[in-house]
């Protein structure tokens, strides 16, 4: 069987804990060692996907199920439709590997992030953490632990597990 494309790990813990921080770190590591990297952030409530005042938004207000906006390097597509993360992941198949901010039950691979100040224990089945990210004491068996801020420490680790789940992907 061939290996997904893209590979996807979650970086999972509780709110505040640190996850944007945390990838907000980690993806300029991976994008130095060559990887195309696409992020996919859960938010558990409603959200505004446009600026109140720009063209866009007066277009989705005005009624417009759908909304495109497009320059020569980028485009943003907002739709009132339900999404799975299965949907969107199959959006990225041109990507190296894909980094999903939340998905803490889901049975991807993941990098627990654990700050003390929020959290006294991890939150995710530990037969899918990679890593625990963290500034306390904590260690887990069979778990990988690093500094909240080990950015690259986590880099390594991301690399290491896409060359061996994912032979030939990471440079």
């Amino acid at each position: 069987m061939p290996p997904q494309r893209p590979a996807v790990l979650a970086v999972s813990g509780i709110k505040n804990s640190g996850k944007t921080t945390f990838l907000a770190g980690v993806i300029p590591v991976l994008r130095e060692r060559g990887l195309r990297i696409a992020a996919i952030k859960h938010d558990a409530h409603d959200f505004s996907p446009d600026v109140p005042g720009t063209d866009s938004y007066r277009l989705a207000a005005a009624g417009a199920a759908a909304v495109a906006v497009y320059s020569q390097r980028r485009y943003m597509v907002t739709e009132e439709k339900t999404v799975s993360l299965a949907g969107l992941l199959g959006r990225f198949s041109a990507y190296d590997l894909v980094l999903i901010e939340g998905a803490k039950h889901s049975g991807y691979p993941k990098i627990e992030i654990l700050r003390k100040a929020v959290s006294a224990a991890p939150v995710c089945d530990t037969a899918t953490l990679l890593a625990l990210c963290t500034d306390g004491d904590l260690k887990l068996p069979g778990v990988v632990t690093l500094a909240l801020d080990d950015y690259a420490g986590a880099g390594a680790l991301i690399i290491e597990y896409l060359r061996s789940r994912h032979p030939g992907r990471p440079r």
